[in-house]
């Protein structure tokens, strides 16, 4: 039971997630908006590369029991055929917001995949998951106190009618991206040649970073056959594999008021469809 009090308190806390333009009122008419808001509304919360941020402290820590044990969880998922590991990436990394991708562990955001994977296609109700989280907040009210969480499943499930991807069974022996090879025809482009990265409209999902965007480099890399992940995040039986290429950039010309040496370069994997020559 709460009290009015500590409900006002945690509304209170809420309202300072609010992330907007502080020139802008909430839900702005169309008219206060400009093609550069839109774009950066609409930038998947995971491309946060060459933000500007203060400097992160770099720790080595061991990862604890539940983070392996999360990491454990998602292999098996894909292993078992439920998902694919972009779509891990976009509901883990993108389809949180931005305020719990920097707000919540690492690892905590693959287990809300993980919860949310399996509400979206009927393997658990979303009522049914929420009273099991009632149920062992209650069992550990008072926490671990160095006991180990015990599983004490109600029961246990008939898979034999799960539905399922195909790609845990075509992959097997070969690997991804291994198992796309000889399907994307003839590479466009070769080995130094000098390409652009292409502007494209960003809605929902990429892993193609901002800062290359509009940018020019030279492939440094043909590397392998695979759907881009704006096809695979959605678990496209169709999608249609591409050739993926390692882009060097020099760092002086991507980024403004660099002041590194003119030779310093920078190298990141892009799919065909963003590069043009």
């Amino acid at each position: 039971m709460s009290t009015a009090a500590e409900r006002a308190a945690q509304l209170d806390l809420v309202a300072r997630l609010k992330s907007a333009y502080p020139e802008l009122p909430d839900a702005p008419t169309p008219d206060l908006l400009d093609h550069a808001r839109i774009k950066a509304y609409l930038k998947p919360v995971h491309d946060v590369g060459g933000e500007p941020d203060a400097p992160m402290k770099y720790e080595n820590k061991q990862y604890e029991a539940w983070e392996e044990l999360t990491y454990v969880i998602c292999e098996v998922l894909a292993w078992r055929g439920i998902w694919l590991s972009e779509e891990r990436r976009r509901i883990g990394n993108v389809d949180v917001g931005r305020a719990e991708y920097l707000g919540l562990p690492y690892y905590g955001r693959w287990l809300l995949a993980v919860a949310r994977i399996l509400v979206e296609k009927h393997h658990i109700a979303l009522g049914e998951l929420s009273e099991r989280m009632a149920e062992v907040q209650e069992r550990y009210a008072d926490g671990l106190n160095g006991k180990k969480p015990e599983a004490q499943p109600k029961s246990e499930g008939d898979g034999s009618g799960v539905k399922r991807n195909a790609h845990h069974k075509h992959a097997v022996g070969k690997g991804d991206p291994q198992v796309y090879a000889g399907q994307a025809g003839e590479p466009r482009f070769r080995i130094g040649d000098t390409v652009t990265v292409r502007d494209l409209p960003v809605v929902f999902y990429t892993r193609t970073p901002e800062y290359v965007r509009g940018a020019t480099g030279t492939i440094a890399t043909v590397a392998y056959e695979s759907p881009a992940a704006e096809d695979e995040t959605w678990d496209r039986s169709d999608a249609k594999p591409e050739w993926f290429y390692v882009v060097e950039f020099n760092m002086s010309e991507l980024w403004h008021g660099y002041t590194g040496t003119a030779t310093d370069t920078l190298r990141t994997e892009l799919p065909e469809r963003w590069l043009k020559s």
